[in-house]
């Protein structure tokens, strides 16, 4: 009788623990895969992504409650497994002083082309990481039929055919050096990349803006950085490009708002072009500027020893700005046009 006692005792006991185990268990995850003590961590959505690229896309949440501490981290993560943490790949946006509720984007860079990725958002406090809902997406495919191999670097290039030219779909992304913004010249050529201020070109490349918006070049640089069979077009050959399109400078530009500060006017990229804001070096002031809101391409055309001529895309202007003058030491970005 003894023995049943004991027995019925030893049965209670190890059915209480399971119980407790399997409570602890459903606190450390959430139908949204959130993930640690749900007491007091960050809630987060993931929302879709948008504007996804060969090697990059644009991703973004929104963080629905701080939880019981203030956030001081939140980002998006991503891998090619099918549930990714803030181990493997992940954009952050820190603040100790705190970060409030609300919607944010990241974009996510270094990526293979026609490959596919999850990713989720997160949010961090003092109590824990919150995680958003998987989703996942598959970056472009490189089209075989329209689209060359650097043979400096391997680099790979999509191009498009607008009336009888045959242009660059993105911008020119060589790099054989690097050098911070506080570096110029207008005789010696120098590449540039949008808030980058080291002189390691690997570096240089795992770079989020090198990534979607290629190199930024001094003129002189401009003139020697297309590849063979390509380059720098002249004022004649941007005003033909502007012709074709009717001056609807639109028709060049990518389309939404990921990238492009809003309204993005006009912007419907029926030619293929496929024009992003990447900004500019300043002369001036050395330093970075214009990134979201403007793309400056340069000409081959120059006024004079000390000035030559770029072309202009804006965020609120549905029109192409041509052959307009600055000094040979900007740092702007490059198309080329096949010979």
């Amino acid at each position: 009788m003894k023995n049943k006692t004991n027995i019925r005792k030893y049965m209670l006991l190890f059915l209480s623990c399971l119980f407790v185990l399997v409570i602890g268990c459903n606190n450390d995850t959430n139908s949204t895969g959130t993930t640690g003590n749900v007491e007091g961590i960050p809630v987060v959505t993931t929302l879709d992504v948008s504007n996804i690229g060969k090697y990059y896309a644009t991703c973004g949440g929104e963080i629905t409650s701080t939880g019981t501490a203030i956030v001081y981290a939140r980002g998006v993560c991503w891998s090619t497994s099918s549930t990714p943490t803030i181990s493997d790949n992940k954009t952050t946006d820190e603040n100790r002083l705190g970060i409030s509720k609300g919607d944010f984007t990241s974009v996510i860079s270094g990526l293979a082309p026609n490959t596919k990725y999850y990713f989720r958002c997160f949010a961090t406090n003092a109590k824990g990481t919150g995680y958003g809902n998987v989703m996942s997406f598959t970056t472009r495919q490189i089209s075989t039929n329209n689209s060359f191999t650097d043979p400096r670097d391997g680099k790979v290039y999509e191009t498009v055919t607008i009336g009888t030219q045959v242009w660059m779909a993105e911008n020119l992304a060589y790099l054989p050096s690097v050098v911070p913004s506080g570096t110029g010249s207008d005789t010696i050529p120098y590449y540039y990349v949008y808030d980058y201020n080291g002189t390691n070109v690997k570096e240089a490349k795992e770079s989020l803006n090198y990534s979607v918006y290629g190199v930024l070049y001094n003129w002189k640089a401009a003139t020697i950085s297309c590849p063979p069979g390509w380059h720098l077009p002249t004022n004649a050959e941007w005003q033909q490009l502007d012709n074709f399109l009717g001056g609807v400078g639109g028709k060049l530009k990518q389309t939404g708002t990921a990238l492009w500060k809003s309204p993005n006017t006009g912007a419907t990229n029926e030619s293929g072009f496929s024009a992003l804001p990447g900004g500019y070096r300043v002369k001036q002031d050395d330093w970075f500027f214009d990134m979201g809101n403007n793309c400056y391409f340069w000409s081959a055309s120059e006024q004079n020893q000390y000035y030559a001529f770029y072309n202009q895309l804006n965020y609120s202007l549905g029109g192409f700005i041509t052959a307009s003058k600055e000094v040979k030491e900007m740092g702007y970005s490059v198309r080329c046009i096949k010979d």
